[in-house]
């Protein structure tokens, strides 16, 4: 029986080839974290110290908060919280930007999605133009429409209540939500739809109970976009709330911390730190929905 041996010279070549390139490529690539890590360590200080000012502020006194750039407090004063949500009332704005975020999400991503839907799986003449006039609504400034929106308000007889609120801020154009909608439902398979008329399903059922459970990513990017903009919406809400202050949101709640003669920074920084936790909290909830439906819509 004949056999073939490899070479011994072979082998250890081949063997210590590998260790030696991987020797020769780890320094490099240790010094370049290391010069990419020193640049972008002070960027991202000095990208969060103002987020790390604002935190620091809700425990000090007023004169303490200008006497320099130090964060640390020397005294934690946990009463600005105190008096922050209950003497300023701040507990009650809380409730009512809850109430308006979660309701205008729900009409506003429903809305969204089934334009969305239409733009993106069906042809229809003027389907440019709607796109056109979706892009055009970003340019338009948010003043310029506070006067038909309290109209359309009073009119349908919510003045003066949560739902009002509600119902301007889950109206509008949002155009991001719309198109990353659009392109997401592009880009599933027609089968899908065929299958389910087949089936004898319609638009409704198709809708919600095939294509929407697919675009959950989406679904999560509208959520925290709609978030964002509800939670942290002042001149709406400040407008249509202005015969009843009760039902004033965080945002025109922390603001009446500025008085005529007098500002209470140190309440108002705790306010703002109370207004800025959900918002993390719902982002680092959907953070990975959220990169997906940008990184799907890039792809796109």
């Amino acid at each position: 029986m004949i056999t073939t041996a490899t070479p011994p010279e072979s082998v250890g070549t081949d063997v210590d080839r590998g260790p030696r390139r991987i020797r020769r490529h780890r320094p490099r690539t240790v010094i370049r974290l290391t010069v990419i890590s020193a640049i972008l360590f002070p960027l991202c200080l000095l990208w969060i110290y103002p987020f790390i000012w604002m935190v620091s502020a809700s425990v000090k006194s007023n004169k303490e908060i200008f006497a320099g750039l130090n964060p640390f407090p020397e005294i934690v004063r946990l009463d600005n919280y105190v008096r922050a949500w209950e003497q300023a009332n701040i507990g009650r704005y809380f409730f009512n930007s809850v109430f308006i975020t979660v309701f205008s999400i729900i009409i506003s991503v429903t809305a969204t999605a089934l334009i969305g839907y239409v733009l993106g799986r069906y042809r229809f003449p003027g389907k440019k133009v709607i796109i056109g006039l979706f892009a055009a609504a970003v340019f338009l400034p948010e003043g310029y429409t506070i006067i038909p929106i309290f109209d359309l308000i009073s009119n349908l007889g919510l003045s003066g209540s949560l739902w009002g609120v509600t119902l301007a801020e889950a109206g509008g154009a949002h155009v991001v939500a719309t198109l990353l909608f659009a392109g997401y439902f592009r880009q599933l398979p027609g089968e899908l739809e065929e299958a389910a008329r087949i089936d004898g399903a319609g638009f409704f059922r198709i809708f919600g109970s095939i294509y929407l459970p697919l675009a959950k990513p989406v679904i999560a990017t509208a959520v925290i976009l709609q978030f964002m903009h509800s939670w942290n919406s002042f001149l709406l809400p400040l407008v249509l709330t202005l015969s009843r202050p009760e039902l004033r949101t965080l945002a025109v709640g922390v603001y009446s911390f500025r008085g005529e003669y007098l500002n209470d920074w140190s309440g108002m920084a705790a306010a703002s730190t109370i207004s800025l936790i959900p918002i993390i909290v719902v982002f680092l909830i959907l953070q990975r929905y959220f990169v997906e439906s940008i990184a799907g819509a890039v792809k796109n």
